[in-house]
C-alpha cells in the first residue's frame, strides 16, 4: 500500500516540523530558492535509509549530489546538529507502519547515528534512545534504551535489525523487515535531463526507472527492441503523437551491439533527425514519455512514488498541460503516484480542470506552497474542492501575465495620450 505522509524538521530551510500528506498527484509550488527542491528531494534521501545496507543512517553518496555532506541537510548547517524526519504508510494487511527518526551528526568523528527512533505498527510502538557512553560511537557496540532496558542494537540505515528488538513491540516480529520490503519504491527525475549520445549499447538487464537524469531512458528503448518486442517504442510513439505531432522515434540496431535513436517525420519518410540534434525541449521530455511507456508495458507490482522536478522544463507552455494529462492517466491505470515540483501555471490549471471534470477526485490532488518567514521556510497546503476551486492563493504567484498585460495597456494608453 502507498506512502501516506512524511514529515521534516530542522531540515535545510525548514526549522519547524512540516508535514506533507500525499495524494495521487502532489504538487509543490513556490518562488525560486524558497525550498521546493528541498521538500521533494527529502524522500530520495530518506529512501537510502530504508532500502540501503549502510552503517550510516543516510547514504548520501548514492543521491547524486543532493547534498555534499550531512551538515548541508541540517537547518543552519550546524556541525553538531540533527535532523528529524519520518513517514507512515499502510502495509499489506491494512496496518499502518510508521517511522519517526532523529539523526545526529557527530562532527569530530565524521559520522552520524540515529539518536532517537520511534517505530509503530498499528497501535503498538517502541522507542529507541541512544545512550552515550565509552562505546557510544561504535556501530557494533552502540547502546540504546529500548522498552526500559539497555540493549546493544545494530542498525542498517535508519532501521535496527529485527533480532535486536522485535520481542519488545507487543510480540510483533519482522516489523523493520516489513518496512524495508513494503515501503514505496522511490523514483526521482531531476530538473536537468542529460544530453543523449548518438550511439549507445543496450543494457544487459532491465531498468524500471529512467534514472536521476534520464540517462537510462534510451537504453530502455534499445533493450525493448533487442528482445524483439518493440512494445515500448510503440507506446512512446503513441504518446509522442499528442505532444510532438508529425514525428516518431525509432531505435535502430547498427551492429556490434550498438543502437542509434532517431526522430523520423511521419510526413516525409526520408526526413530524420539524430536524437542528439533535436531541440532541447524534446530531449528534456523524452525520459518522461519513456517512463510512462515503460509503466504501461510492464506495470509495477509494488507502489511507486515518482518524484519529478520541473517536468515542463524547456517545453512550450502548450505542452505543460499535456504532461499533467500524462500523470492523470497514469494514476488511473497503474500503481504509480507523483510528487511534482513545478513553476507551470498551465500544468496546475489542467489538473484542477480534471478535478472539475471528475477525472481526478479532490483528494487525489494535493497542492503545497512553500513560503518564507522569520528566517525559515514553511509549507502551506492549498485545498481543492470538487469544482477544482482552491481556498488560498499566494499574492503575485502566476499573476505575471496579468500584470504584464495591464502594464502594456497602461503604456499604450499613455502613448495615445502623448500623441494628443
Amino acid at each position: 500500500m502507498p506512502l501516506e505522509r512524511f514529515f521534516l524538521e530542522n531540515y535545510r530551510c525548514f526549522k519547524d516540523r512540516q508535514e506533507v500528506e500525499l495524494g495521487r498527484i502532489t504538487v509543490v509550488l513556490g518562488r525560486n530558492n524558497a525550498g521546493k527542491s528541498a521538500v521533494v528531494r527529502a524522500l530520495p534521501i530518506l529512501y537510502t535509509g530504508i532500502r540501503a545496507d549502510s552503517k550510516y543512517p543516510l547514504d548520501l553518496d548514492s543521491t547524486q549530489g543532493f547534498s555534499s555532506s550531512f551538515t548541508d541537510l541540517v537547518h543552519g548547517s550546524s556541525p553538531h546538529g540533527r535532523i528529524r524526519a519520518g513517514f507512515s504508510f499502510r502495509a499489506e494487511h491494512g496496518q499502518v507502519l510508521g517511522v519517526n527518526a532523529e539523526v545526529q551528526n557527530i562532527a569530530d568523528r565524521g559520522t552520524q547515528l540515529v539518536s532517537k527512533l520511534e517505530i509503530s505498527c498499528g497501535s503498538a510502538s517502541e522507542k529507541f534512545s541512544w545512550t552515550p557512553g565509552p562505546d557510544a560511537y561504535s556501530s557494533e557496540k552502540r547502546m540504546y534504551s529500548v522498552g526500559g532496558k539497555e540493549r546493544k542494537v545494530s542498525f542498517r540505515g535508519l532501521l535496527p535489525d529485527d533480532s535486536d528488538w522485535s520481542d519488545s513491540i507487543g510480540g510483533i516480529d519482522g516489523v523493520t523487515n516489513r518496512i524495508r520490503k513494503e515501503f514505496d519504491e522511490i523514483r526521482y527525475l531531476g530538473p536537468f535531463r542529460g544530453e543523449p549520445d548518438r550511439f549507445f549499447r543496450a543494457p544487459t538487464r532491465s531498468f524500471g526507472s529512467v534514472g536521476y537524469k534520464g540517462e537510462k531512458a534510451l537504453g530502455m528503448l534499445a533493450a525493448d527492441e533487442m528482445r524483439g518486442r518493440g512494445r515500448m517504442v510503440s507506446e512512446v510513439n503513441r504518446l509522442l503523437s499528442g505532444m510532438l505531432p508529425g514525428w516518431r522515434i525509432e531505435v535502430t540496431d547498427v551492429g556490434a551491439g550498438m543502437y542509434v535513436p532517431r526522430l523520423y517525420s511521419t510526413r516525409d519518410p526520408d526526413l530524420f533527425v539524430h536524437i542528439d540534434d533535436v531541440g532541447t525541449g524534446v530531449v528534456q521530455f523524452l525520459p518522461i514519455l519513456i517512463q510512462r511507456a515503460s509503466d504501461k508495458v510492464e506495470p509495477p507490482v509494488n507502489p511507486v512514488l515518482e518524484i519529478v522536478e520541473e517536468p515542463e522544463l524547456h517545453l512550450h507552455p502548450s505542452a505543460h498541460a499535456s504532461i499533467a494529462d500524462l500523470y492523470t492517466d497514469a494514476v488511473q491505470q497503474s500503481n504509480v503516484r507523483f510528487l511534482v515540483e513545478t513553476h507551470s501555471e498551465n500544468f496546475l490549471l489542467r489538473l484542477r480542470r480534471r478535478v472539475a471534470e471528475k477525472r481526478l477526485r479532490p483528494e487525489d490532488l494535493r497542492i503545497y506552497f512553500v513560503e518564507q518567514g522569520d528566517g525559515s521556510a514553511f509549507l502551506r497546503q492549498i485545498q481543492v474542492d470538487a469544482l477544482g476551486n482552491i481556498d488560498y492563493w499566494p499574492t503575485g504567484i502566476f499573476a505575471e501575465d496579468f500584470e504584464e498585460v495591464r502594464a502594456l495597456a497602461d503604456a499604450q494608453a499613455n502613448r495615445v495620450d502623448d500623441a494628443h
